[in-house]
């Protein structure tokens, strides 16, 4: 037997574990939201699926926070926990992982700042994400998180939360109308841009006015020597539609009135008054953004068009008023949603009396099926070819091998840009770079020091834990009992250089599955 098979170095305890007070006051939450999709089921009288298994879970929590399956150590040690702790075990484990504060630093980098890179000379998005990444890793508050957002002065380097303003820059000076229409969609869920130059043509009630009335708040930002500051006593000017003149408008905020305090620069009344407690759209964009994340479609979709009357759909206000009520606490709406019941469903049926429809998926009567994005099928491949956890405390060689490749990958599969939950189906060059590309060569080829097929080919005779082992590093579940003996077999036919091509044919094979390239 293998060691680094059988006996992984144990992973440090997970830096934050919830404690039983904090996993009993989830309960009521957890309860409420499966009552409400149960009663929406039975309405669309629907019968649910069974609840899948735990490496199912685990490996959608993975790809959903981390962006990479999880690996064969953090398998074997996740196995050693207790029964009735393992998913909080892992909960905890990803929560307080860099990858998963690195991960949900792109994603709402996307958000906040888009994927383009800006005025160079006064933007730098490496260094904005590696601050959102921190505010993650601490779980800030987003409330506060959004606050330094919306008021950022300062230099971009310094006070990375500036490149939000910066990154609009035109001429020097950020650009109201993209500020106003980043804000909007980012942090009250509704697509306000859409009315810059005329009144809402589609039934809806917002006028071009309120676009502009939001946009003024931005309209005194500007870069000095000491980098974004405010000058409120400049006017905003804009010639509206059908009123012929310029004309100055006055900032206000085109809804909930009531929570906006006249106290404070124009930025700081602004974040005051979408970060108010009695603000629910606030809460409501990060929730169905949060569910987004997690199951590869939001709750509301467009995800930025979320109205502000209703109706909703379940869990939606439930999730909002704990959120709101929790202070807004990320990690703790982040466990209510993956420790809910419909997270917790298979994708599939094996009961012969019930017909998966269309409507199990959209009322998640049953897990979605999304596709995997670039940047998850990369880090699955990286991850699934070592035998060894790739995060932050991997040796710096490997880091960078990791950050190069993934990088070359996502380019050359596609990277879905800003649009991140719109339809997009697998492509025949997507297909071809899986069978033919690099990556997937370099991550089955003979390298005793780089991969893992070749690793197991080589310290371990026993073909089952070897093909278990695979199955486990790259599908992150066991083989069935056909599929182990088809591949032992073939194995234990082969010897030498011919084992070990064997065991790089049964790891190209799981890479090139339709089972690895989708979250299920």
């Amino acid at each position: 037997m293998c060691k680094p098979l059988l006996e992984h170095e144990p992973l440090p305890a997970p830096a934050w574990v919830p404690d039983d007070k904090t996993v009993e006051s989830i309960q009521p939450l957890l309860a409420k939201v499966d009552e409400e999709f149960i009663k929406s089921w039975d309405e669309a009288e629907l019968k649910p699926v069974a609840e899948t298994d735990l490496l199912t879970w685990v490996r959608r929590v993975s790809l959903a926070l981390m962006g990479t399956i999880p690996s064969i150590q953090e398998i074997r040690e996740l196995e050693k926990q207790p029964k009735d702790s393992q998913r909080i075990w892992w909960l905890s484990h990803v929560l307080t992982d860099r990858r998963y504060a690195d991960y949900m630093a792109e994603r709402f980098a996307r958000v906040y700042v888009g994927v383009e890179e800006g005025p160079f000379l006064i933007y730098r998005r490496r260094r904005f994400v590696s601050w959102l990444s921190d505010m993650f890793l601490n779980n800030l508050s987003y409330d506060q998180l959004a606050y330094k957002l919306i008021t950022a002065k300062g230099i971009w380097t310094t006070k990375p939360e500036a490149n939000f303003i910066t990154v609009t820059a035109q001429n020097n000076n950020p650009d109201e109308i993209r500020l106003a229409g980043r804000f909007t969609r980012a942090f009250l869920g509704l697509r306000m841009d859409c009315m810059q130059c005329h009144d809402d043509q589609f039934g809806g009630d917002w006028k071009q006015e309120d676009f502009h009335q939001l946009a003024s708040y931005f309209a005194g930002s500007k870069m000095s020597i000491s980098g974004v500051m405010d000058n409120d006593k400049k006017d905003y000017k804009v010639k509206l539609h059908k009123r012929g003149e310029e004309e100055v408008l006055e900032e206000r905020v085109p809804f909930a009135q009531e929570l906006y305090v006249e106290k404070g620069a124009k930025r700081e009344r602004l974040a005051n008054w979408v970060t108010h407690k009695e603000h629910p759209s606030f809460a409501r964009a990060f929730v169905n953004r949060v569910w987004a994340l997690l199951y590869g479609k939001p709750l509301v979709e467009p995800i930025d068009h979320i109205p502000l009357e209703g109706p909703f759909p379940p869990s939606l206000e439930l999730l909002s008023k704990d959120f709101i009520e929790h202070n807004f606490n990320i990690r703790r709406l982040v466990a209510a949603i993956v420790l809910s019941r419909p997270y917790k469903l298979q994708s599939y049926s094996e009961d012969d009396d019930l017909n998966i429809s269309f409507s199990h998926y959209e009322k998640y009567a049953a897990f979605p099926m999304t596709r995997l994005r670039p940047e998850q099928v990369a880090g699955s491949i990286l991850q699934a070819s070592s035998l060894k956890v790739i995060d932050a405390e991997s040796h710096i060689l490997t880091r960078i091998i990791r950050y190069f490749q993934g990088n070359d990958f996502v380019k050359r599969y596609g990277d879905v840009g800003e649009d991140e939950f719109g339809a997009h189906g697998g492509t025949i060059p997507q297909r071809l770079l899986m069978m033919n590309g690099k990556m997937v060569s370099k991550r089955t080829e003979d390298n005793l020091l780089m991969n893992a097929a070749a690793q197991l080919s080589v310290v371990t005779t026993n073909s089952s834990l070897a093909i278990k082992t695979a199955y486990l590093s790259v599908l992150s579940r066991y083989p069935s009992e056909d599929e182990l003996m088809y591949f032992k077999a073939m194995l234990e036919g082969a010897a030498g250089k011919g084992r070990m091509r064997s065991m790089q044919d049964l790891y190209w094979s799981l890479f090139n599955s339709t089972e690895f390239s989708w979250s299920h």
